[in-house]
C-alpha cells in the first residue's frame, strides 16, 4: 500500500509534490519561479512542514550529487536559500539543520565549484538574523573546512584563487554568524582563533608577495580589485573589530605564533602592516592589550636573534604610535621597564658575545652589530611611547629612568653580567639616550615640577664623569627641559650675531616659579657649566651645547638676579681660559674664549644696556683684527684657525669685569655682585646622588671647594 503511494504522483505528500515541481526537466532551463513561489506560500503558511522540505530537499541534493548532476544541485541550494531568506518562523532551526547539512556535503566536494556554490549559500545564510536561538548548533567543521580552503593549493591559478576567497568568506560568515550570539559555540576559542587568524594571515602575506607586480590601480580591473588580499583584510579588520575585552588576547596569540613560526619578524614590513590593522581596527580603549602582549612576547624572545627581537620592538614602535593619548593604561612603567631590561640585556650580549655570558668569539661581530641595531629601536621606542603620555606621566617616567642608571658604587645590586665597566658605560649612554627620546618636545609651565631635585641632581652628577659622551647627553637632556618656547633651534650654532633680533627669540616674563627654581639650583647650573668647559676631553659639540645652555637660561628663566650671574660666570670662563694652571689644550681654551664672546654679545643686547653692548662690541672688533681665533667663527669649524700657543692673551682683547660693573651699576644691576668675581659654589646635597662623583669634584674642583 505505501510502496503504491510512494509511486503514485498524486498520492505524494504535497510539499514533495511542491519540490519536485521546482525542478525542471532540463537543468539548464534554472529553477522553476512560478512553482518556487508556491513552495516559499505553502512554507510560510505551514511553517510545522519546512523541516520536512528541508529534510526532502537535503535527500535530492545528496543523490544529485551522487549522481554528479550538478544542475539540480544549484537548483537545489538557489531554492534553500530563497526559503531561508524568507522564512523566520520558530520552527527555522530545524529547516537549518537540514540546510548545514547540504552545505557540508558540497564542501566536502573535491569541485571547486561545488565548494564556492556551497560556501556562498552559508554567506547567506550568515547574514540571516534569525528569530528563535539554537542550543545546540555546531560550526567547528565549518571552521575547519574554511581554514583549509584558505590554504588551498589547488593547481589552476585562477581557481586556487577563487577557493581561498570563498575559504575568507566562509570564515567571515562563520564569525558574523557566531560573533554576537552567546548561546552559539564561542568563536573566540584558541581552538577556532587558531584557525581562523593564521588563514587569514597567510593571505595577507601571500598577496604581499605579489604584490610587486600586481597592475596600478588605474590599470586594474574590478575583478582584480577584489582580490583575496584585500577581502582578508576587510575579514580580519571586521574580526578584531568585534572583540571584546576579554577576547584580545585569544585573537593576538595566534599572530603572535604566526609571526614566530614563519620567521616574519626579522622583515619587520609584514609584522608591521598586522599590527597597524590590529590597532586601528580594535576598540582604541583595548589598545594596552595589545600592548601588554606584545612586551610580554618581547620578554619570551629575551634569548632569541637580535633581529628577532629588533623586529618586535619595532612593531611595539608602530603601536605607540597609533595608540591614543593615555591608551597604554595601566601598564605604563611595565612597558618602559620591559624596553629598559631588553636594553640591558642588549648591552650584556653585546659585550659578552653570546646569550648566557660565555664567550663567542665567533659570532661577537655579527652579533655587536645587530644588538646596536636592536638597542638604536629601543630607544626610539621609549621616545614614540613617552610621546603618548601626558606631562605628569612623562614624569614618573623621567624619574623612573633615571633610578635604573647605574652608578658605580651606588647601585650594588645590580646584576654581575660580567660586563664591567664597559657595560656600566655603555648602559649609562643608553639610559640617558632613552630620557633624550622622553624629554624631546617636553613641555610644562613650571619648572619645579619638570626638573625637581630627585632628577636634577644626579642628572646633574652625570655631566661631572669623564666621559664626553654621557656628558654631552645630561646637556641635551637639559636643553629639552628648559626649552619652552622652542627657542633651542635658534641656538645651535654659536656665533657673533650683530642684532639678535634676526633670531626672533620668544622671551617671556619670568614667573614665580620660575624664580624660585633658579634660587633654588641655578648655582648647581652654573657649576656644572664651569665644570664642563674644564673638561680636556670637551668637544666643539659640547661647547654649541653649553652656548645654547646658556641662551636658554637667558631668555627662559632669567630676572635681573640670574643675569648679573650668567655675566659673571661668563667672565670667569674667560678667567679659566687665560689660567695657565689648568693646562687646557690649546683647541679649548680658544673654545672658552670664543664661547665667553658670543654669551656676552648675546647677554649684552638682551639687557638693552647701551654702554655695555658698547664695550662688548669694541672688544669683538679688536679680536675680529688681531685675534680672530678667540672668536667662534675661527675656532667652530671643521678645521679650526688656532695659534700656536696662547702667552699674550690681554689688553684689548679681554671683557672687562670693571667696565662692566660700571656701565651696569650706572643701569641699576646690583654692583657688589658684579664686582664679586665667579667662583663655583658647592651648595649641601644630602642625597647619595649628590657625592657620587665626589673625586670628579674635587679634582675638577682644584682648591675651590668651599
Amino acid at each position: 500500500m505505501y510502496r503504491v503511494c510512494g509511486c503514485c504522483g498524486a498520492l505524494r505528500p504535497r510539499y514533495k509534490r511542491l519540490v519536485d515541481n521546482i525542478f525542471p526537466e532540463d537543468p539548464e532551463d534554472g529553477l522553476v519561479k512560478a512553482n518556487m513561489e508556491k513552495l516559499t506560500f505553502y512554507a510560510l503558511s505551514a511553517p510545522e512542514k519546512l523541516d520536512r522540505i528541508g529534510a526532502y530537499l537535503s535527500e535530492r541534493l545528496s543523490r544529485d550529487v551522487a549522481r554528479h548532476r550538478y544542475g539540480y544541485v544549484c537548483i537545489a541550494m538557489e531554492a534553500l536559500d530563497q526559503l531561508l531568506m524568507a522564512c523566520h518562523c520558530q520552527s527555522i532551526n530545524l529547516f537549518v539543520e537540514s540546510f548545514l547539512k547540504m552545505v557540508r556535503k558540497l564542501l566536502e566536494s573535491d569541485k571547486p565549484s561545488l565548494q564556492i556554490l556551497g560556501t556562498n549559500s552559508f554567506v547567506k545564510f550568515a547574514n540571516i538574523e534569525e528569530d528563535t536561538p539554537s542550543y545546540h548548533r555546531s560550526y567547528d567543521f565549518f571552521v575547519s573546512r574554511f581554514s583549509e580552503m584558505c590554504h588551498s593549493s589547488y593547481e589552476d591559478p585562477d581557481i586556487r584563487t577563487k577557493i581561498r576567497m570563498a575559504g575568507i568568506k566562509g570564515l567571515q560568515g562563520v564569525v558574523r554568524k557566531t560573533v554576537n550570539d552567546e548561546l552559539q559555540a564561542n568563536i573566540w576559542d584558541p581552538q577556532h582563533m587558531d584557525k581562523i587568524v593564521p588563514s587569514l594571515l597567510f593571505n595577507l602575506q601571500s598577496g604581499e608577495r605579489t604584490e610587486s607586480r600586481s597592475p596600478s590601480p588605474l590599470q586594474a580591473s574590478e575583478k582584480e580589485k577584489e582580490s583575496p588580499v584585500e577581502l582578508t583584510e576587510r575579514c580580519f579588520r571586521e574580526l578584531l573589530g568585534r572583540a571584546a575585552y576579554g577576547n584580545i588576547k585569544n585573537a593576538i596569540t595566534p599572530v603572535l605564533m604566526h609571526l614566530d613560526n614563519h620567521s616574519l619578524w626579522e622583515g619587520k614590513t609584514f609584522a608591521v602592516r598586522c599590527f597597524k590593522i590590529i590597532m586601528y581596527s580594535i576598540q582604541s580603549q583595548h589598545s594596552h592589550l595589545v600592548i601588554q602582549q606584545l612586551l610580554g612576547h618581547l620578554d619570551a624572545n629575551s634569548k632569541n636573534s637580535a633581529t628577532v627581537r629588533a623586529g618586535i620592538v619595532e612593531v611595539l614602535l608602530e603601536a605607540a604610535a597609533i595608540a591614543a593619548s593615555g591608551s597604554v593604561g595601566p601598564t605604563v612603567l611595565e612597558v618602559f621597564n620591559t624596553l629598559l631590561r631588553q636594553l640591558r640585556l642588549s648591552v650584556d650580549y653585546e659585550l659578552t658575545g653570546s646569550y648566557d655570558g660565555s664567550t663567542n668569539i665567533g659570532t661577537k661581530i655579527i652579533k655587536a652589530h645587530e644588538e646596536r641595531q636592536l638597542q638604536e629601536a629601543v630607544i626610539r621606542t621609549i621616545g614614540s611611547f613617552a610621546n603618548t603620555l601626558p606631562t605628569y606621566q612623562r614624569s614618573e617616567v623621567m624619574l623612573f629612568i633615571m633610578g635604573k642608571i647605574p652608578v658605580p658604587g651606588v647601585h650594588l645590586a645590580l646584576p654581575s653580567t660580567g660586563s664591567g665597566h664597559e657595560g656600566t658605560r655603555m648602559i649609562q649612554v643608553m639610559l640617558l639616550k632613552s630620557l633624550v627620546q622622553v624629554t624631546a618636545g617636553f613641555q610644562t609651565t613650571n619648572m619645579l615640577t619638570a626638573l625637581p631635585s630627585s632628577f636634577l641632581e644626579p642628572l646633574l652628577s652625570f655631566s661631572l664623569t669623564e666621559d664626553p659622551e654621557v656628558r654631552l647627553l645630561v646637556l641635551q637632556i637639559l636643553l629639552s627641559l628648559i626649552d619652552r618656547h622652542d627657542n633651542r633651534p635658534k641656538f645651535t650654532k654659536i656665533s657673533i650675531i650683530s642684532d639678535i633680533s634676526v633670531l626672533k627669540l620668544k622671551v617671556d616674563k619670568c614667573s614665580r616659579q620660575d624664580n624660585l627654581f633658579m634660587k633654588k639650583h641655578g648655582q648647581q647650573l652654573y657649576r656644572h657649566i664651569y665644570l664642563g668647559c674644564k673638561e680636556h676631553s670637551s668637544g666643539r659639540q659640547h661647547y654649541e651645547t653649553l652656548f645654547a645652555l646658556l641662551g636658554l637660561l637667558s631668555v627662559e628663566l632669567a630676572n635681573e638676579e640670574v643675569v648679573v650671574d650668567l655675566i659673571r660666570l661668563a667672565l670667569a670662563l674667560q678667567d679659566l681660559a687665560l689660567s695657565t694652571d689648568e693646562a687646557l689644550p690649546i683647541f679649548n681654551r680658544c673654545a672658552v674664549h670664543a664661547l665667553a664672546a658670543a654669551y656676552l654679545n648675546l647677554i649684552c643686547q638682551l639687557t638693552t644696556v647701551p654702554a655695555f653692548c658698547q664695550h662688548i662690541h669694541e672688544v669683538i672688533e679688536v679680536r675680529q683684527k688681531e685675534s680672530p681665533y678667540l672668536l667662534p667663527e675661527d675656532v667652530f669649524i671643521d678645521n679650526p684657525k688656532l695659534p700656536s700657543s696662547l702667552v699674550k692673551v690681554e689688553g684689548d682683547v679681554l671683557f672687562l669685569q670693571s667696565k662692566i660693573t660700571e656701565v651696569l651699576g650706572g643701569s641699576g644691576y646690583n654692583t657688589d655682585r658684579l664686582a664679586t668675581p665667579y667662583v663655583p659654589q658647592y651648595t649641601e646635597d644630602t642625597s647619595s646622588t649628590g657625592w657620587i662623583f665626589k673625586s670628579d669634584i674635587v679634582k675638577n674642583c682644584e682648591g675651590k671647594m668651599l
